[in-house]
């Protein structure tokens, strides 16, 4: 039976990922940081698709936070590195360092916290079986996004080192490590970042004509954690609309 972390996996992207691989036989374990009501109808509809799910408060900014959330999670076979947000939109100059510093500590360094104890889980040689971490990354990591959050886009383009650089160092321990990078996708992370409208603004500049919707994520990465992917880590999948 595969069973399955996602951090920030209560809402938008990691929800659909959520309930994806629940429909894909998956148990779920889902780390968040806030919204206790989204937390609970996420588990709720995870648990409608015959799936176990446990569900972890905590502050993955925090080594400790990491720490309580896999001691939470028991044996695992797969890890989706999701937690991230942009947090600010503006020009760098104008973007307040404690901000920069908040960006950068939750959309990078949490994530290289997450890949560390993901490493630890599923590494055989640390009483593991093996299995696959998904770095979610972004489109902005090659886009840089000028105007909007380059410190968002540097925090990402090192989850995209990450992806590469890891899968080399742990193929031997039976770990995957893999990418996808979503580009702009209908979630509250733009609200959250002070415009709601953003993804109307976005959308039609995408070679598609249109925002990605989270689902379309999630299938990516349910892909990628499959036996169908069983050759592919080191790589990042762009979900990006053609951007």
């Amino acid at each position: 039976m595969n069973r399955t972390l996602v951090t920030g996996g209560t809402r938008g992207i990691g929800a659909a990922t959520a309930l994806r691989l629940a429909r894909d036989g998956h148990d779920l374990v889902l780390g968040y940081t806030r919204d206790d009501r989204a937390a609970e109808e996420t588990r709720l509809a995870v648990e409608d698709a015959g799936a176990h799910c446990v569900l972890v408060r905590t502050d993955l900014t925090e080594p400790e936070g990491v720490d309580r959330l896999f001691e939470c999670a028991g044996d695992l076979t797969g890890v989706v590195n999701n937690a991230g947000a942009t947090l600010h939109l503006g020009p760098l100059a104008e973007t307040p360092p404690d901000v920069v510093a908040a960006t950068v500590d939750l959309n990078l360094t949490a994530a290289l916290l997450v890949a560390r104890a993901a490493v630890r889980a599923l590494g055989t040689s640390y009483g593991g079986s093996g299995g696959v971490l998904v770095n979610v990354s972004s489109g902005a990591a090659t886009l840089g996004s000028p105007g909007e959050y380059v410190q968002y886009a540097a925090a990402k383009a090192g989850v995209d080192a990450l992806t590469v650089g890891l899968a080399q160092e742990v193929a031997g321990e039976g770990i995957r490590v893999v990418g996808v990078a979503p580009g702009i996708v209908r979630t509250t992370i733009h609200a959250d970042a002070g415009e709601p409208g953003r993804v109307e603004r976005v959308g039609p500049l995408v070679p598609l004509g249109r925002a990605g919707e989270p689902h379309e994520v999630a299938d990516a990465i349910s892909w990628l954690m499959s036996d169908e992917a069983s050759y592919v880590t080191g790589t990042t999948l762009r979900v990006a609309g053609g951007r």
